[in-house]
């Protein structure tokens, strides 16, 4: 089964991060195949390499940077909201006049066509959070 992801939470706020990324672990040790996590709203926190937790406490963007790594997942940070949360990659640092970058490894930027074409494409949409 092909499965499309959304996650609406950043990371330690709300459950959703972490389930999602128990969800999507799960599924492709099952076999299916995720053809794309989407990161929405508070969601596209979980991009940021600039996330350091407790040395005691899980690593969610860590874990979701191994796991794209691990089954080359396309792991996407909407664009909007990315901008209203300071979020930039290389290019909108350069689009913005931004003097930094801070989206971690195996995560990118993207509209919200990437969503649209990933729900179409998948024959399952599975969300966490509002």
């Amino acid at each position: 089964m092909k499965i499309a992801v959304v996650v609406n939470e950043g990371p330690y706020q709300h459950q959703a991060a972490d389930s999602a990324w128990h969800f999507v672990s799960a599924a492709l040790a099952r076999g299916h195949e995720i053809n794309r996590v989407f990161f929405y709203h508070d969601g596209v926190n979980n991009g940021s390499r600039l996330t350091t937790p407790p040395q005691d406490d899980r690593h969610i963007q860590q874990r979701w940077s191994e796991l794209a790594r691990q089954h080359n997942l396309d792991l996407v940070l909407c664009v909007a909201a990315c901008q209203r949360r300071g979020l930039v990659d290389a290019d909108e640092k350069k689009r913005h006049g931004k003097d930094a970058d801070n989206i971690a490894d195996g995560f990118r930027i993207s509209g919200l066509g990437q969503l649209i074409e990933a729900s179409v494409e998948a024959d399952r949409v599975v969300s966490f959070g509002d």
